[in-house]
């Protein structure tokens, strides 16, 4: 076969391989591209086109986030949890803000400069924010408030009145020797289990989705119990990212899932 011929072959091939519904990332045209032009442009006057830069770099990355080469200093401490409300309907225990919720509240609990990198665009490091640490996108809404479109989202450390995360699964009971969980609750939709390289990973599958792992279905974040049940052993929790996917642009709030007909809520309550 002839090199062209090879070329045109392959490339057809991936072309219809990308056309067959394969979800890819579109931070681009979402709130999360903050470079100079994007919806944010929290650094317009520095002129970096860079989009990445804001949560992720190639070296010297933190290696304490449990996500991907983070930019970002992060301050797990100090944060007021869903449990601490006292409510009687809790029956599941929510471990201290870490995994991959603590980098994403490196954003969005409003301690620290949009801006605020470990690595700034280009070469070089520094720890200041190339703004001086000022916030310098659009202006924040009042703290624990979800803001505009034009706003950017500032929860504060007081996540009493939002979501619980780091939260057991289904109020608890999977695990990596009861990976099948408790069995039948009527509260919840039972989360589905493989092993995906040399771990085990949980899930909930949404209408959009099949029965294997896609990134539209709800992701469940394995972390090791140091609280309720099977203490020591890990487990599913509930953070962030198991409902939210940074890097889509299909809606913006980035939902794994359309919400209408409260689709996201409904796909792990079983009401």
């Amino acid at each position: 076969m002839k090199t062209g011929y090879r070329v045109l072959v392959y490339t057809g091939a991936a072309l219809l391989w990308l056309a067959g519904g394969v979800s890819l990332g579109g931070v681009f045209n979402t709130k999360h591209n903050l470079s100079a032009g994007g919806l944010n442009a929290v650094s317009n006057d520095d002129g970096t086109r860079e989009i990445c830069v804001f949560c992720h770099t190639p070296h010297g990355a933190n290696a304490s986030a449990a996500v991907p080469l983070w930019n970002r200093n992060i301050d797990p401490t100090g944060y007021e949890t869903y449990d601490q409300l006292g409510t009687t309907t809790l029956d599941a225990s929510i471990e201290p803000i870490g995994s991959v919720s603590v980098a994403c509240l490196s954003c969005h609990d409003g301690t620290q400069a949009m801006d605020t990198l470990i690595n700034e665009p280009g070469s070089g490091v520094q720890v200041s924010g190339f703004r001086n640490g000022a916030w310098s996108g659009q202006a924040r809404p009042a703290q624990g408030r979800i803001g505009r479109p034009a706003v950017i989202t500032n929860l504060g450390k007081d996540l009493t009145n939002d979501h619980p995360i780091g939260i057991q699964f289904a109020g608890g009971g999977y695990s990596l020797t009861n990976a099948g969980g408790p069995g039948a609750d009527r509260d919840f939709h039972t989360a589905n289990s493989d092993i995906m390289g040399t771990s085990r990973v949980w899930w909930v599958n949404t209408p959009e989705g099949t029965q294997s792992f896609e990134r539209t279905d709800m992701k469940l974040y394995t972390r090791v119990a140091t609280r309720g049940a099977y203490v020591g052993e890990a487990q599913p929790y509930v953070e962030c990212a198991s409902c939210h996917d940074p890097h889509v642009d299909e809606n913006p709030t980035f939902l794994r899932v359309n919400p209408a007909g409260s689709a996201v809520c409904l796909t792990c309550h079983n009401k």
